[in-house]
């Protein structure tokens, strides 16, 4: 082992594993509080046909219940609006008890005037982020669940038609591809809610069928968007918590052309105001909250079902998880409003204003002047801590209305925050206007306070320059923010990058005021709603996690902010610094997923050192030796770099099609903005690093495990010299062919790896006691010619050794050592599509109790192929090769190889095996040829 080596790639996995710990441990704890049944819930199996039950016999639909709301509904007889949920990945059909209950709850409440019957659909918990085979098969039965669950409200007065969707994870994935089916009505969906849906490409590509369906998903969303603008569809991501499913790939793919589409962060959830991970996004009570009330909103007092109205919804979706203005919603909020008698208004001429009530306070009304304050400020802010749902702030014409007894509404432009309801107007919107008039309504006993201020922006706006990413945390960025204002708006400069990751410090000291008011702050990134909000105390600083899930679209020109919402008399620090670690931690979670196709095409080198030492020296290297003699990124890096530069020309992009070429992997992260400059020099040393400690971990292994084999055996091991196909390797060739024909492929390859693995091990064994017996003789022989020159005239009693006649000769050890070797990298590149291929016998293994066939099996096909060529590669050896006219080509095509697994690999993880397979075919080949 080169120390050297050993030293530089133990960094680079070190690198590696705090970027690994940043996405997985460096989140704040979970901030939801659970929800709770009031009465233990029941789930009504409701009767499917017979074709259907026929078709589909792993799936169930369910209805939800309580209690007597359970007892009532036995009988089917519905009144309610229908909600449907699907579940994701391995997902219960039980997880739709936090929303139903507080449905439930929800409607007791109001008195029955309408209420939901929440159905949910049972996948059998079926692995489908791991397996596509399965997603058309579960679309195709949700939609006979609609159609049933319709069926079920024929007798009502007005009867629904269509039907609210809820999915989870791949449940949301589903629900949208619903659409996409040849008899499907759009009229039957009307609002789909997704919750940490992965809509932009799956987590994992671990199929053809599952990079399929995404594509004819989204295809079909993208140019069809007209044909769906009357169904409101919002998706929800759980934040940095969720770690299994990253924020940037829940944002749904449409066109300008749809306009009923929203995508939020649940940091960002007005009410909810957390980051949820993948698993409590479902039940997190203050997101469920949100959910149950905007689905209330939905609804039609009229029909009682949710309203026809896709502006309307859209709009109910804005204010339950956009923007909430701390009112209820309203279809038509009442712009205009009038006083019946002649308001007291106490005018204020002072540009900052704060009234606090402690005790019992009559209604007052607050009138501030406008005319003289348009030359000096151009907005009007105000915080209120009184925190109930009514109209606030008022705009009045004395012009137009002498006593203002016509005056509009303007709470509408209110935001809710954690502790407070903010307000901020500009004037020159309100040129109409000549007061604002701020409500407050009569308390007993309520505590609260009310600050306003007119404010100029420049003097509110603080630029400031983020650092260098190279900088490593060594230089920072102040921003000081003195203590005359409520409002400031940090910009943060040069900001718009996935790849940058800041650590965001800010300090509030109030000095000597003992009750001071919290201060809030909000990161607020203006081109996606992945808002960060929380509250500021004297106590301990904030830290600032400032990274984005989305990086800035190229027609957008807006910067991140940094909203201060600060109390009077405190002081208020910001610094920026950027962290490193952070940025690790940006790298694994946005390319994490594709490092095996870097560490394929790094063993794919390293083999193709191999087998040009073989044709050259007639020898065999190491595999840490080839790795680092071969693994260089120069050799993989610029030919794509220059492709991708290519594609810009369009005859270089014409002459690419013509050829029949996939896109370019690079260039659609590209496109979807998920694309570091340096991803691919990363993830190559990262690759590398962990081929080469891999490697070492199972050379380890191969040890042990040789060392018991020695133990118990009684005879030497001898490794059975090469046999292409004889009778036995026929039979073992046709027994894995059936059994990858009859059950599942990767089980097949599992078990062509166990045996390949078992024959490497009595290599080894057999190299190592060839190895030992040579040493054990050298060490006789020399003590003989020892004896036999001491000088004594006897003659010796030993019996004369014929070192021949008891060991290996030594160019046979060597032969042995570079099968090993070889044999060594090939046993890698086995165990690497054995790995890529666990998804799918994850998912058989779970599904083997109902049918030890894998229907559709994405690795049928390529199984068969890998067995003929693995048992052809396990029975040959080294020397046979080194005549061969294809060892050459063999050894050159692995550089292209490796090229083309990083180029069309890395959004397509499983054609990383069928290369693998293409590899190994070829040294195959040079077993004949």
């Amino acid at each position: 082992m080169n120390p050297v080596s050993a030293v530089f790639n133990s960094v680079v996995l070190v690198l590696l594993a705090l970027g690994v710990n940043d996405v997985f441990f460096a989140y704040e704890s979970s901030r939801c509080s659970m929800t709770y049944m009031f009465e233990y819930p029941e789930y009504q199996k409701i009767q499917l046909s017979k074709k259907v039950s026929r078709l589909y016999p792993l799936y169930e639909l369910y209805l939800y219940g309580e209690g007597s709301y359970a007892e009532e509904n036995k009988n089917l007889t519905l009144t309610g609006v229908p909600v449907l949920f699907l579940p994701g990945n391995a997902g219960s059909y039980k997880q739709v008890r936090s929303l139903a209950s507080v449905a439930l709850r929800k409607a007791e409440n109001i008195g029955n005037q309408y209420h939901f019957n929440i159905f949910t659909v049972n996948f059998n918990e079926e692995l489908v982020a791991l397996y596509g085979g399965s997603l058309r098969r579960q679309t195709r039965f949700v939609h006979e669940c609609i159609k049933t669950i319709l069926c079920l409200y024929k007798n009502q007065k007005f009867p629904p038609e269509s039907v609210a969707i809820i999915g989870h994870s791949m449940g949301g994935l589903i629900a949208r591809a619903l659409l996409t089916l040849n008899h499907f009505k759009p009229d039957l969906i009307n609002v789909i809610i997704t919750q940490a849906t992965p809509h932009i490409l799956p987590v994992l590509s671990a199929d053809t069928y599952l990079t399929d369906f995404y594509t004819m998903v989204n295809n079909y969303w993208i140019y069809n968007s007209f044909k769906l603008r009357n169904i409101t569809t919002l998706s929800v991501a759980g934040g940095y918590s969720d770690y299994q499913v990253r924020s940037g790939l829940t944002f749904l793919p449409t066109s300008s052309f749809h306009t009923s589409a929203l995508s939020v962060v649940s940091s960002a959830v007005p009410r909810t105001w957390a980051s949820t991970d993948h698993l409590s996004i479902v039940w997190c009570r203050e997101l469920v909250l949100a959910t149950a009330r905007a689905l209330f909103d939905l609804i039609d007092g009229h029909t009682k079902q949710i309203n026809r109205d896709p502006q309307r919804r859209l709009a109910v979706m804005k204010h339950h998880f956009v923007r909430h203005p701390a009112k209820h919603f309203e279809s038509r909020h009442q712009i205009t409003a009038a006083f019946t008698e002649t308001p007291r208004l106490i005018t204020v001429k002072d540009s900052k204003w704060t009234y606090t009530v402690n005790k019992e306070s009559n209604e007052s009304f607050f009138a501030f002047p406008l005319l003289d304050k348009r030359i000096v400020y151009s907005h009007f802010h105000c915080q209120n801590t009184f925190l109930y749902t009514h109209s606030w702030i008022f705009g009045c014409n004395k012009t137009v209305s002498p006593k203002c007894l016509q005056i509009t509404d303007l709470s509408w432009e209110t935001e809710l925050l954690p502790s407070a309801k903010v307000v901020t107007l500009k004037l020159e919107l309100y040129s109409n206007l000549s007061h604002f008039i701020l409500y407050l309504p009569a308390t007993n006993g309520s505590k609260f306070s009310v600050e306003c201020e007119f404010l100029s922006e420049e003097t509110s706006t603080i630029h400031v320059p983020v650092t260098h990413v190279l900088s490593f945390g060594f230089s920072s960025s102040h921003a000081r923010v003195n203590s005359s204002g409520l409002l400031y708006v940090i910009q943060f400069e040069d900001f718009s990058k996935i790849y940058q990751a800041f650590n965001v410090f800010i300090v509030r000291k109030c000095g000597q005021i003992k009750e001071s008011k919290s201060s809030i702050y909000r990161f607020h990134v203006p081109w996606s709603h992945e808002d960060v909000i929380g509250l500021l105390s004297d106590e301990f600083p904030v830290r600032i996690a400032a990274k984005l899930h989305a990086a800035q679209p190229h027609n957008d020109n807006r910067m991140v902010n940094l909203f201060l919402y600060a109390s009077q008399e405190c002081l208020h620090e910001v610094t920026i610094s950027t962290s490193f670690l952070q940025i690790l931690g940006q790298i694994v979670r946005f390319h994490g997923v594709y490092l095996p196709v870097y560490i394929v095409a790094n063993l794919l080198l390293a083999y193709g050192a191999q087998l040009h030492s073989v044709l050259i020296q007639g020898s065999c290297m190491d595999l840490d030796v080839s790795l680092d003699v071969a693994a260089k990124p120069y050799k993989v890096d610029p030919i794509l770099i220059i492709c991708k530069y290519l594609l810009n020309y369009k005859w270089f992009k014409k002459a690419w099609d013509e050829l029949m070429l996939p896109q370019l992997d690079a260039v659609q992260l590209h496109t979807f903005g998920f694309w570091f400059p340096l991803a691919s020099l990363f993830f190559f040393i990262f690759g590398t690093s962990i081929a080469y400690w891999s490697s070492v971990g199972l050379h380890s292994v191969l040890r042990i495990f040789s060392s018991l084999w020695m133990f118990f055996k009684s005879s030497p091991p001898v490794f059975p010299k090469e046999s292409r196909f004889t009778y036995r390797v026929c039979v073992e060739i046709l027994f894995f062919a059936f059994i990858s024909w009859r059950s599942c492929g990767t089980f097949s390859l599992l078990l062509v790896f166990l045996r390949y693995l078992s024959k490497v091990l009595i290599l080894y064994s057999s190299v190592k006691s060839n190895i030992s017996l040579k040493a054990h003789m050298e060490k006789l022989s020399k003590q003989n010619s020892v004896k036999t020159d001491s000088g004594t005239n006897k003659k010796s009693t030993q019996p004369d050794f014929n070192i021949s006649h008891h060991q290996t000769p030594s160019s046979d050890i060597k032969s042995l050592d570079d099968c090993l070797k070889m044999h060594f990298t090939i046993l890698n590149l086995n165990l690497w599509i054995v790995l890529l291929g666990l998804p799918s016998f994850v998912y058989w293994l779970k599904t083997l109790r109902y049918n030890i066939q894998l229907d559709p099996d994405p690795n049928r096909l390529p199984a068969l192929a890998l067995i003929l060529i693995l048992e052809i590669l396990m029975n040959s050896s080294t020397s046979a090769i080194k005549s061969s006219v294809c060892l050459k080509t063999a050894a050159v095509l692995q550089l292209p190889l490796s090229i083309i697994i990083v180029a069309f690999g890395t959004l397509h993880l499983y054609r990383v095996s069928y290369l693998i397979a293409l590899s190994l075919f070829l040294h195959a080949l040079c077993c004949f040829v």
